[in-house]
Order: structure tokens, then sequence, then C-alpha cells
């Protein structure tokens, strides 16, 4: 009897190693569930991004206000009844510069002396 049992016991643990270890088991079930889940978050992340790529593409398509930002972000453009004024910071003193004065090699900065 104990016999019987022991090759009932084998002949169970035979059955259940394709359903946790074959190719469609349940372990290669929950690793392929992680990586669709994964590819899943990627290809939203990347739908955005087109969605995003493509309302930028009709704007650039159907208006020239569009055009025009990008004229003046990317190619610092201005038009030809605009004045352009740029804004450069004073250099900080340097503590090499000595009574007080600043000493620059920029021949667009002015010192007083």
């Amino acid at each position: 009897m104990q016999r019987l049992s022991l090759v009932l016991a084998a002949l169970l643990l035979l059955i259940q190693w394709p359903l946790w270890m074959g190719h469609g088991g349940w372990l290669r079930v929950a690793d392929l569930q992680h990586q669709l889940a994964a590819r899943q978050s990627t290809n939203a992340a990347l739908r955005a991004r087109n969605e995003t790529l493509g309302a930028e593409l009709a704007s650039l398509r159907l208006g020239s206000e569009a055009i025009e930002e990008r004229a003046r972000r990317e190619l610092h453009m201005v038009r030809a009844d605009e004045t352009f004024f740029q804004y450069r910071p004073a250099a900080a003193p340097t503590p090499a510069a000595a009574g007080g004065q600043v000493a620059s090699s920029d021949p667009l900065q002015f010192g007083l002396e």
C-alpha cells in the first residue's frame, strides 16, 4: 500500500511539473504578464509623446504663430519693426581686483575709474 501511494505521489508530481515549470506554466505566465505591463507603460508614454508631436506638427502646418514662436526661440529672430534689447548682468567682482575696481576682459563692459 505504501508503495502504491509513493507511485501515485510521483505521478502527481509528474503531472504538476508542466503546469508550474513548463512552456505555458504559471511562472512563465507571471513573467510574461510583468513584461506586458512594462511594455504597455512604455507604449503609453510614447503614445503621449506622439500626440504632443502631432499637435505641434498640426500647429506648424496650419498657423503662422507657431512658426514665428519657434523662430524667435530657437533662431533668436525679431520682426523688422521691433528693437532687440539684450540684458547682460554685471560681472561679479574678482578677488584679484584691487581698490574696488572690477577687472574685466569684456570690451562691452565699461568700468568707472
